[in-house]
């Protein structure tokens, strides 16, 4: 394991910091933020992937073209990223691309957070979200241990076979059930056996979702809200836009895919009960994680029919939600004016270079 100690000692040289970032998942949205705050950015992306980094020039000054994602990670890269003195801004695809094994063994780079929690998402990890949700007290799904014990709508998240940035999801109502729409997604070459082996089963909450956005500032020594998004997914949503009478003449698999995000914002009476999950969350990590989150994560969540808030989902680095730059009003609240979690990461950064504080944000 990469100790924090040594990636300290890393930073402790650097004179003039600059942001570094896997060209996919939300690296436009990082580099905007860190131009806004005079950051430097180099964006290292798979050939065929680097055209919008080229095409939105204003964020980025410097373009690595790779062979694959995972070239990143290779000496000669580390090596450039180290003599840049860039410090890595992480997200769903850096740990997908790269791996959990890398990041925390091989990759000698000072990250942005802590990269001990990007395992921690996975659900099948004995210290995982869910053992995170359980300690900080949170609402979460029930979770069922075997099909055989499905008694009502639950909804089953499995790594897709061949995208393993991507989760399958499929709702079933009973164990026949379960088995019957496992094996059409197995035919179908959408999973396999092995990742329905690591699937998990979690009782379908029904409300409104929400996902809540935070950011856990050891600068500042507190939590702030960022705001409120929702996802655009397909083929479900479509789907659920047709009259029902047209839904039952189509037999198709239904996917929960992301392919953009909606801006959304609460009702004042909830906001204390929202700033309470992140508090929560925030402290639990510090007591299971050290040091805890640092910087942003993301509570996915649905507010039921008795205003209970459900977390079904956890995010523990950039959770890629670009709408928040020009839509939130949470952080007109608190600061004045309106931005999202790129630039909320490069205040972070220019903070902790004034207050000399570098080693405090990185691990």
């Amino acid at each position: 394991m990469i100790s924090r100690s040594e990636m300290a000692d890393v930073v402790a040289e650097y004179k003039d910091p600059g942001i570094a970032v896997l060209g996919s998942h939300s690296a436009l949205e990082i580099m905007d933020g860190a131009k806004d705050e005079g950051f430097r950015t180099t964006v290292y992306c798979q050939r065929g992937r680097h055209v919008p980094y080229q095409r939105f020039s204003r964020v980025v000054d410097n373009v690595v073209i790779l062979d694959r994602f995972a070239d990143m990670a290779s000496k000669e890269h580390q090596h450039h990223i180290r003599t840049e003195q860039n410090i890595v801004v992480p997200h769903r695809s850096l740990a997908v691309y790269l791996g959990y094994d890398t990041l925390e063994n091989d990759f000698a780079l000072p990250i942005f957070g802590n990269r001990r929690l990007f395992r921690a998402e996975e659900r099948s990890e004995k210290r995982g979200q869910y053992f995170m949700l359980k300690s900080a007290g949170l609402r979460l799904p029930r979770i069922y241990e075997k099909p055989q014990d499905i008694d009502g709508p639950c909804i089953v998240k499995v790594q897709e076979k061949s995208r393993k940035l991507e989760r399958a999801f499929f709702i079933v109502s009973s164990p026949s059930d379960y088995t019957k729409k496992s094996q059409r997604m197995i035919d179908a070459d959408i999973i396999d056996h092995a990742g329905l082996e690591l699937a998990s089963i979690e009782e379908l909450a029904i409300g409104t979702y929400m996902n809540f956005n935070y950011f856990a500032s050891p600068i500042k020594d507190r939590v702030d809200f960022m705001g409120i998004e929702r996802r655009l997914q397909t083929n479900i949503m479509d789907f659920n836009a047709l009259p029902a009478a047209q839904q039952a003449q189509i037999d198709v698999e239904l996917q929960n895919i992301e392919v953009g995000h909606t801006p959304a914002s609460a009702r004042e009476s909830l906001l204390n009960a929202i700033f309470d999950m992140g508090d929560r969350f925030v402290e639990a990590s510090k007591r299971d994680h050290a040091p805890g989150i640092i910087g942003p994560f993301s509570l996915q969540s649905v507010i039921t029919k008795n205003l209970e808030m459900v977390v079904y989902d956890v995010s523990l680095r950039v959770p890629g939600n670009p709408i928040l730059a020009t839509t939130t009003p949470y952080t007109k609240y608190q600061y004045g004016e309106t931005f999202g979690v790129g630039r909320r990461i490069a205040m972070e950064m220019r903070w902790a270079i004034e207050q000399d504080r570098l080693a405090d944000i990185i691990t």
